[in-house]
């Protein structure tokens, strides 16, 4: 995994740089009020998103995230606040303490994790499905929104039902699919 030839500071580093590309993305944006965004867990050194997740506060823009469901198949939607504290569970996962689950119902855009992204926005994701049954759940079109420290790779397999991404910020571009 290329991640892990990352050193801890050059990942902080390029995690701000994703942070400011998105940040711009979003200035372009300003209908764009209600956001979920994955929460970083750290042993897959995923981009680290609580520093955009601070700005996004800091703009009064509503933010959500998921949990994984009691079936253990889909993701439930819940709200963050400023006020938020976060526990890890047995995976890794940040979890939001006393979250409640809401409806999806106003997210227009998603950050969704990934390995690797390739030219046409189809992403790997960690091979479950979680995101694209969240996505297919949404009862209205969302913007998809994909982090990557590296470029994209040329192709990557996908079936039907995958859902590809809409854009990709990487330290230094926003790539449009």
């Amino acid at each position: 995994m290329l991640r892990k030839s990352l050193k801890n500071e050059e990942r902080e580093i390029l995690s701000e740089k994703i942070t400011e590309r998105f940040l711009e993305f979003l200035d372009k944006r300003k209908e764009i009020q209600h956001i979920h965004i994955f929460l970083p867990i750290e042993r897959l050194l995923e981009v680290n998103t609580y520093a955009l997740l601070k700005k996004l506060f800091e703009r009064k823009i509503n933010v959500y995230t998921s949990l994984v469901s009691k079936d253990k198949i889909t993701l439930d939607t819940v709200a963050l606040h400023r006020e938020s504290v976060f526990a890890i569970d047995k995976w890794g996962i940040p979890i939001p303490e006393n979250a409640e689950k809401i409806s999806s119902d106003e997210i227009q855009l998603v950050v969704i994790p990934l390995l690797a992204f390739d030219l046409k926005g189809h992403r790997l994701g960690y091979g479950k499905g979680f995101y694209d049954r969240f996505l297919e759940s949404l009862k209205q079109p969302v913007f998809k929104v994909g982090f990557s420290y590296f470029d994209p790779v040329e192709s990557i397999p996908h079936e039907n039902h995958d859902i590809a991404l809409d854009i990709c910020i990487t330290p230094g571009k926003i790539l449009s699919f």
